[in-house]
């Protein structure tokens, strides 16, 4: 089936997305903002048409651990959540790290800390990118800033998943995930049969054919020597992320003095301030993060040699601006301005802020 363009939520645009990229398996937990997400997907009952399995788990725990059990066999498998929930899911998604499997994890960021509001945050940023649960490992961090995006981010996090062997996050809020647009959804792909994946996914758990060695997955390994080669390779394999999958978006950068810094719905609303303050004369850019993980380093590093200074702008009480901070290496004076308990910040208070902090 070809593309098709449809009005939905951004929810339930990961939902169609995941069915017709050939998804295997869905296993969730409902929790506000993000519920439907699996809602959609047993609505649309893909069970029937495509074969994907899709499942409430009895909790966040048993979600998660069923994904690396999918993961392990080379199946294109998901989870979705919000930051409670996220919570729990860490020790799992360590696992999987450790274990090097592909997965795809979404994050409808909600306000905290603790049960906090269902109302929309951004404060989960220190959790996706600096990994969140214990160990040395990273994700692939994806930063939608549309319902669009929704889509296009699981298209797109399946296929690095599977490049790499790692996880891969959505970070989203509630604003995107419940915010309804327009959307061109991807065509159908088939799900892979059990022979592509052996092809594709050598060292998957698929039982071991005849002659060969079976397949062990573990992120456990007790001799100390052996171990720290097998984080080294992890350190080598996330080096060369950052060297290849590095995704951002300029607007209005080129004559700018000064710079917005933001990712997902903030970078929506910072739009419209920078637009309303070019009309007051003030050259201001927005410099809009895509991959948090990773993190678009020599760029800002251009941008602060450019501009005078630079407000990071986030729903949270400052988080991305350490690596902000760390990226321009304190070229340039950078400052926050964020909104915090779900509250969403109105364009004209990202410009006051551009003005009192910076000019």
């Amino acid at each position: 089936m070809s593309e098709e363009i449809r009005l939905m939520k951004g929810n339930e645009a990961i939902a169609e997305a995941a069915i017709r990229c050939g998804v295997d398996g869905y296993f969730g937990y409902p929790i506000t903002p993000q519920s439907e997400i699996m809602e959609t997907l047993m609505e649309l009952r893909p069970w029937e048409t495509t074969g994907m399995f899709v499942l409430q788990a009895e909790s966040e725990v048993a979600a998660i651990n069923m994904v690396y059990g999918g993961a392990g066999c080379g199946k294109k498998v998901m989870t979705s959540s919000s930051s409670p929930g996220i919570s729990l899911k860490l020790e799992g998604i360590s696992y999987i790290a450790g274990a090097e499997l592909p997965c795809v994890i979404v994050n409808i960021v909600r306000g905290g800390p603790g049960l906090g509001t269902i109302q929309p945050s951004q404060a989960d940023y220190f959790q996706a990118v600096k990994g969140g649960g214990h160990g040395d490992y990273k994700m692939i961090v994806l930063a939608p800033a549309s319902v669009q995006e929704m889509a296009d981010h699981t298209v797109l996090g399946f296929d690095l998943a599977f490049k790499y062997r790692v996880p891969v996050m959505i970070l989203s809020d509630g604003v995107i995930g419940q915010m309804m647009e327009k959307v061109v959804l991807p065509p159908f792909q088939p799900r892979r049969t059990e022979e592509e994946i052996r092809q594709a996914c050598p060292w998957a758990t698929l039982g071991k054919l005849a002659g060969n060695k079976p397949n062990v997955i573990t992120s456990l390994e007790i001799d100390s020597a052996i171990h720290e080669k097998n984080n080294m390779r992890l350190q080598d394999k996330y080096a060369e992320i950052e060297k290849n999958e590095v995704r951002y978006e300029k607007y209005m950068c080129d004559d700018a003095e000064y710079l917005i810094v933001a990712f997902g719905c903030s970078a929506r609303i910072a739009q419209k301030s920078v637009e309303d303050a070019r009309k007051q004369g003030i050259k201001v850019g927005l410099f809009r993060p895509i991959t948090l993980f990773p993190f678009p380093v020599k760029e800002m590093r251009k941008l602060a040699d450019q501009v005078k200074g630079m407000l990071v702008v986030e729903m949270n009480a400052g988080q991305m601006i350490e690596d902000v901070k760390l990226s321009t290496e304190f070229k340039t004076k950078v400052e926050h301005f964020g909104r915090m308990g779900g509250i969403v910040p109105a364009p004209d208070e990202i410009v006051e802020a551009l003005k009192s902090k910076l000019m």
